[in-house]
């Protein structure tokens, strides 16, 4: 992984929908969060493999809006390798807390997560149902609330 480099999109840069979309499901909803995030990409060599938006919350605060890694890319340790860095990122903004949120059919994702030393701490009802204009299935299930998940720094 050592040819694996983080970069900061400039906002100037054009999005990378394509890979965002893998971990959101529409433009619209990444629309409310993107311009106010602030967007890496993971490059190996010259081909983006993997994004994250990184959202403040609040001074203490950072939430992970959206981390995707490419489909041809993934169940590599490029997802832990991502959120190592975005560990570091954090810290070095001097957050105390990193925050994500996932649906709670999401099994893999939440194992993901607790993998790379987050724990669950909440749970927004009706997440999915309020804030998206269709319903969303994943694993034949109906996505309705979201599961929080933290880490202290």
């Amino acid at each position: 992984m050592q040819q694996l480099r983080l970069i900061k999109l400039r906002p100037t840069d054009a999005l990378p929908f394509g890979l965002l979309l893998l971990a959101d499901e529409t433009i619209a909803a990444i629309e409310k969060y993107i311009y106010s995030s602030a967007v890496y990409t993971l490059m190996n060599a010259q081909e983006m493999i993997g994004v994250a938006a990184l959202y403040p919350l609040s001074a203490d605060d950072l939430e992970i809006k959206n981390i995707a890694v490419a489909a041809s890319h993934q169940n590599r340790g490029i997802g832990s390798f991502l959120i190592q860095k975005i560990i570091e990122i954090a810290g070095r903004q001097q957050y105390r807390t990193l925050i994500v949120g996932t649906s709670d059919t999401g099994f893999q994702q939440i194992r993901f997560y607790e993998r790379n030393g987050f724990r669950k701490y909440a749970l927004r009802k009706n997440f999915f149902t309020t804030h998206y204009p269709h319903p969303i299935f994943e694993n034949g299930i109906q996505l309705k609330d979201m599961v929080l998940l933290r880490q202290s720094l």
